[in-house]
């Protein structure tokens, strides 16, 4: 789902070349997927808690979504596609599906 929501955010905001559009929606689905796996294999369960603020009710959980999915594809796409693109335009490409994953986290799972 993160995914989905990630090409969307990408395509009304972003214009990307294809190859850089399909790089960062696969880095966004496996990211959340791999930080959940980590938090399982420790049992980790404090994680999961949702901090009680009503408008936003984040856990660390879903903190690390973000962060591990900004991280994954800023790293991914220094790396390859946007290898000879500035800092400032990877940085914000992989904010972006950091705060996708984030948002989805908080919401939707």
């Amino acid at each position: 789902m993160t995914a989905a929501f990630t090409a969307g955010a990408l395509l009304l905001t972003c214009r990307v070349r294809p190859a850089v559009l399909i790089v960062i929606v696969v880095r966004s689905a496996i990211a959340p997927i791999g930080w959940n796996a980590v938090l399982r294999a420790t049992h980790a369960n404090q994680f999961f808690t949702d901090a009680p603020i009503t408008i936003i009710p984040a856990s660390w959980q879903d903190a690390g979504s973000g962060v591990v999915t900004f991280a994954a594809v800023a790293a991914v796409l220094g790396a390859g596609p946007q290898r000879r693109e500035p800092a400032q335009r990877v940085v914000a490409l992989a904010a972006l599906a950091g705060l996708v994953a984030f948002i989805v986290d908080v919401y939707l799972y």
